[in-house]
């Protein structure tokens, strides 16, 4: 029993190309029918042109130091937001009933496009940033793209969104822009009720507090200074009012005196009494000035020196009591100049004294009630002073509230006053904008299909199926081709070979079907060089 040839060794380049020559026929012919197949559906499937555009962010030309913009959204925020609002389905379905697209699909059309027109658009719009030539990551620009099934109407298209894109840019910024202005107007409107509000706080809490405030703290010692300048004056002239008081009722007691003496009357201690008790209260009002005062203060200094004019004057009034008691004792002895004016005029005199004692005495009076006066304004200025530091603490508090919204109402109105510059800035279209820099191209090769590579793409697959087909003959078609397909097979070797013997005929038919297929094979090789020279100019 012949054993398995199971230790043959593996195939070399000599027999893989016999086997390519002898399966020939199932290698070429497939791969050109594939070929032709791709190649040729290729024509008939849907040309699709894309136009393209490009667009500059343009920024504003105010620079930012003299007018801070109000929109400082970066260009793939924005550009997201404005690619929103234009495809949304109303604005696109604008455009598609003006240009007439995206009719009901047939054949081939109706199988590779959405039934949907707004999705079909929103497919074939492509947006693309563009980074700034040597900033990575900076965007300066974008490419919008449309694609349609001829070039005039992809440009027309594109033009059509491009335009869309610009406007909307100055609309959106525009609006932005008013939007902020409104919105700082308002709240400056609100900030200036708060502010004013607290205004009236403050001053109503001056008004009520007239006279404590920080601010009138040093008038306030100015005035207190002078009105106890005032009453230290005001005692001093009381002061002096007393003395001529007790001067003039020891001189009206004299005349009482001599009058007594006259008539037979004995009165001479009267004077000496009077004396006594103004001494007394001098003495009384040195010590309570004492108590407040050192002995430098003119009060006091003031209030000695009366004291001592008193003295002199009991003394005087004591020595001439004495000696008028040693020169008689029968007839009491008075002073002759007012013995002499009680006899010839001592009614008048004593009119005069008693008109002068009066008038003194409503001088006192006077000047003690402006005593009184000064002392309760002093008292006034002294409970201001004291509550000073309590009002500073309030109208601090108070204040505090009014400075917070001031500096807030500032705030806005400097703000409101620059988005005012900005508003501004962009109604007269000078603020950031998109300017066209490349406009919507007319296509002159289509996007799609690409039958060049599609026709490789047929190539590549003609190629796999023919090889596949030869591989699957070659292992299903059992044969003995040569002598080394016999060894394992028969246990005896191969002694002699017989070459094919063919007649004339078998050889002339050889021959020509050799040709005919020479004349295939270049004939199908001239067709693929034409086909894909033409696929390649034809995109």
């Amino acid at each position: 029993m012949p054993n398995e040839p199971d230790d043959r060794g593996p195939r070399g380049w000599e027999e893989y190309f016999a086997i390519a020559l002898r399966r020939r026929r199932w290698i070429l012919v497939p791969l050109f029918l594939c070929w032709a197949a791709v190649w040729g559906g290729s024509w008939f499937l849907p040309t699709t042109y894309e136009s393209e555009a490009l667009i500059l962010v343009e920024q504003q030309k105010v620079p930012d130091q003299y007018v801070m913009p109000n929109v400082t959204e970066n260009l793939h925020n924005r550009l997201q937001t404005i690619t929103q609002q234009i495809l949304s389905r109303t604005r696109l379905q604008t455009t598609i009933d003006r240009f007439q697209l995206y009719s009901r699909p047939h054949g081939l059309r109706a199988l590779l496009k959405s039934g949907d027109p707004i999705d079909q658009m929103r497919n074939d719009i492509k947006i693309d940033l563009v980074q700034a030539p040597g900033h990575p990551g900076d965007f300066s620009a974008f490419k919008i793209r449309y694609s349609a099934g001829s070039p005039q109407l992809a440009q027309k298209v594109n033009s059509e969104l491009t335009s869309l894109f610009v406007e909307e840019n100055v609309r959106s910024q525009q609006q932005l822009s008013e939007n902020t202005t409104a919105f700082l107007e308002n709240e400056l409107t609100d900030a200036r009720a708060r502010m004013e509000e607290q205004e009236t706080k403050v001053a109503v809490f001056k008004a009520k507090h007239v006279g404590e405030l920080p601010g009138q703290l040093e008038s306030n010692v100015q005035i207190l200074a002078g009105l106890q300048a005032q009453l230290g004056n005001t005692q001093h002239v009381l002061d002096a009012s007393k003395q001529q008081k007790i001067y003039l009722e020891s001189l009206l007691q004299q005349y009482h005196s001599a009058q007594a003496s006259l008539g037979g009357g004995d009165s001479t201690l009267t004077s000496t009494q009077a004396v006594d008790k103004e001494l007394l209260d001098l003495r009384l009002r040195l010590d309570d000035l004492h108590a407040r005062y050192t002995d430098d203060h003119p009060d006091i200094i003031a209030l000695k020196d009366k004291m001592a004019k008193t003295q002199i004057f009991k003394k005087e009034t004591e020595v001439e009591m004495a000696s008028n008691q040693r020169s008689s004792t029968t007839t009491n002895v008075v002073d002759p100049g007012a013995v002499e004016a009680v006899q010839h005029g001592s009614p008048v005199a004593m009119m005069q004294i008693q008109s002068q004692l009066k008038a003194n005495q409503l001088q006192i009076q006077n000047d003690q009630e402006h005593e009184k006066d000064l002392e309760s304004q002093i008292a006034a200025y002294q409970v201001r002073l004291n509550r000073t530091p309590q009002t500073e603490q309030e109208l601090a508090d108070i204040s505090r509230g009014y400075e917070e919204s001031k500096s807030n109402y500032n705030s806005l109105l400097q703000k409101q006053m620059q988005s005012q510059l900005a508003t501004s800035l962009e109604r007269r279209q000078q603020g950031e904008q998109f300017r066209i820099i490349d406009p919507p191209s007319l296509p002159d090769k289509p996007l799609a299909p690409n039958h060049f590579r599609l026709s490789l793409v047929g190539f590549a697959l003609g190629i796999g199926l023919g090889l596949g087909l030869a591989v699957v003959l070659e292992l299903t078609d059992v044969r003995v081709r040569q002598e080394k397909d016999l060894e394992g097979v028969v246990p005896a070797p191969v002694l002699v070979g017989i070459p094919r013997l063919g007649t004339p005929e078998e050889d002339h038919l050889h021959l020509l079907t050799r040709w005919l297929e020479v004349g295939a094979a270049v004939v199908i090789g001239l067709l693929f060089v034409v086909g894909n020279l033409y696929a390649f100019y034809k995109g």
